[in-house]
């Protein structure tokens, strides 16, 4: 991405997407330990690691809420390399709480 690429336009699209996810997950935005789990499963998740069974939509939600994710802090790494400060509304600083947090406590281990 550049300088002109419209950041905050992008969190706003993979937030809303986060937030459809969340609601097929049944995601409680203000319970931290939900969030911190999530966090957990996102970072651990790679190609082949999860079960997922095609055709059942909370598996399917599940794997695009972690590539979600995974956009969400590309977006943000990307803009900050633009001098930019890139972030999304409250579904987006929870969850970005959440990877921090599960972040910190892997680097204390």
């Amino acid at each position: 991405m550049s300088a002109f690429e419209n950041y905050a336009r992008e969190a706003r699209n993979i937030e809303h997407e986060i937030q459809t996810k969340g609601v097929i997950l049944g995601i409680d935005w203000n319970d931290p330990e939900q969030l911190r789990d999530i966090a957990r499963q996102a970072l651990d998740c790679h190609l082949g690691a999860v079960d997922c069974e095609p055709d059942d939509p909370r598996d399917r939600a599940r794997l695009e809420l972690f590539g979600l994710i995974q956009l969400m802090l590309t977006v943000m790494k990307e803009s900050a390399d633009d001098q930019i400060h890139t972030h999304g509304g409250p579904l987006w600083k929870a969850l970005a709480r959440a990877l921090w947090a599960e972040h910190r406590a892997r680097q204390a281990d």
